[in-house]
């Protein structure tokens, strides 16, 4: 007899790094009828454990255990999977032993844990439109995002009924390690995170369950407290590259328009992904006269310095360095200010990464004005690309990757229809941009979609150059050469 869904995910805990064996085989199954209910299980459409939880889910809903609801079913499919995770110590113990054989060994073998145990959500990933676009700027990385879950109408409706509670303080907090999940918040009975020590304090670090890279992984505070650029940030960064020598780090600027969509919580990201701005070459080198590292001025359409260096302190001091002069640097005449009635609109989004025995270390500046003509940001992509990209100009795409919002999707396969003049009901927002495309290029049904790649991606290096501070004509790096001569 060919054993059924439940034996076969039985099987997979004793076989997985759990902390069960075949001897605990029987205390096992009946944790699982409790969640599930009593009697036959549904057949699974796969052998994999994520095919085997699906059923078993099913299986939950059919005996009236829960309710068919995405929150209820995430509740669930991650507390299944639980069973296959080590707990916190013996992952922990399972990790460092391995990062003696190497470091790559240890996030190896994490990484693999975490997409096995579905907290890394590789079939929402796998959604994901990705393609690459050869611009003005270099070649640049478009992500459509398509793995997050559409929030479902009904729950949230119901959490407005919910009681309120502060626990997790939010996303990022170690209190997430394990927890339950409820209407509205994320499921975490299969998340795990490696405690590490930076600056002498306990940092955590896991995966992103949403992952925008390979091994796109997260860094976070013990304590909670908000994000913060200055010397401890570049410390910790060029510490973490040298704990990690394959991954790179970078933070999100802490100040809004300019920074992530989660400031509150001190926290970095990091992975093994080289994006395009970390091989676009300098343009220039220029004197910072600080020992021991080089930099230079790279060929971005953000305004980013590249230090280089055998000894991370001496980048840390260099970094330092160019904050202190970039928190209080002005020059009217390309509206880069300083200040305004007392509010502070300078920082950094800061990048380490390896470089052979070099650590590197980019410094984007970044400017979160405002003004009557940019109301989203003088340093924001304008109003004239908002329709393909309204949102922040995060680490991520600061680098070169966008991240562009779930709604293109369906909005760019109107677009599509629009070009060769098929019905359509393409948004209003779009009708410029593909009214001029369809002047300056012969579209046919064989070609369109790569002609609208092209142009998204063009786009895109549009908005990195809208937030660039110091543009790349003339007048900007004239502007930008009066700044870097101040560092000497």
């Amino acid at each position: 007899m060919t054993p059924d869904t439940l034996h076969k995910f039985l099987a997979a805990i004793v076989a997985s790094p759990s902390p069960y064996t075949a001897l605990d085989q029987q205390y096992v199954e009946n944790r699982i009828y409790a969640l599930i209910g009593d009697g036959a299980t549904q057949q699974a459409t796969g052998e994999d454990p994520i095919d085997l939880v699906n059923a078993l889910v099913a299986t939950a809903i059919d005996h009236h255990k829960i309710n068919d609801t995405p929150s209820e079913r995430e509740i669930l499919e991650a507390q299944l999977m639980d069973l296959m995770t080590p707990l916190p110590s013996a992952l922990n113990r399972g990790f460092w032993d391995r990062y003696q054989i190497s470091p790559s060994a240890a996030t190896d073998w994490f990484y693999q844990l975490s997409r096995a145990n579905n907290y890394i959500k590789t079939r929402n990933i796998a959604r994901n439109v990705v393609f690459d676009a050869q611009t003005a700027a270099g070649k640049l990385e478009i992500t459509i995002n398509l793995s997050k879950p559409e929030k479902d109408p009904k729950a949230i409706a119901a959490a407005r009924n919910q009681p309120k509670t502060g626990y997790p303080l939010d996303q990022l907090c170690m209190t997430n390690e394990g927890y339950l999940g409820r209407l509205g918040y994320p499921a975490r009975s299969n998340h795990r995170i490696v405690r590490l020590t930076l600056g002498g304090e306990t940092w955590g670090f896991q995966y992103s369950p949403y992952a925008y890279f390979t091994e796109h992984a997260i860094f976070l505070s013990q304590e909670h407290r908000p994000m913060k650029i200055d010397q401890h940030a570049f410390t910790n960064l060029l510490e973490i590259v040298r704990q990690f020598p394959t991954y790179f780090v970078g933070s999100n600027a802490d100040l809004p328009i300019v920074g992530g969509s989660m400031l509150s919580h001190d926290h970095y990201q990091g992975g093994k992904h080289t994006f395009p701005m970390m091989q676009a070459p300098l343009d220039r080198e220029f004197d910072l006269d600080v020992p021991g590292v080089t930099a230079g001025v790279v060929q971005w359409p953000m305004t980013d310095l590249r230090l280089r260096g055998a000894k991370p302190e001496n980048l840390v001091n260099a970094a330092v360095k160019i904050m202190a002069h970039w928190v209080d640097y002005s020059d009217e005449s390309v509206d880069v200010r300083a200040y305004t009635d007392g509010t502070r609109h300078h920082t950094i989004t800061p990048i380490a990464y390896r470089d052979g025995k070099d650590f590197v270390l980019d410094l984007v500046l970044r400017d979160n004005q405002t003004s009557d003509q940019y109301p989203d940001g003088i340093f924001h992509p304008h109003q004239d690309v908002q329709h393909i990209k309204k949102e922040n100009i995060g680490l991520i795409e600061v680098m070169g990757r966008a991240i562009l919002p779930a709604r293109l999707k369906a909005e760019m396969a109107e677009v599509t229809k629009y070009l060769v003049d098929q019905p359509n009901q393409m948004a209003e927002m779009h009708r410029d941009w593909a009214d001029q495309l369809k002047q300056t290029h012969q579209i046919t049904p064989d070609n369109v979609t790569t002609i609208l790649h092209q142009a998204i991606g063009d786009v895109f290096a549009r908005v990195l150059a809208d937030a660039g501070v110091f543009k790349r004509d003339a007048q900007g790096q004239a502007a930008l050469d009066r700044f870097l001569s101040r560092l000497v």
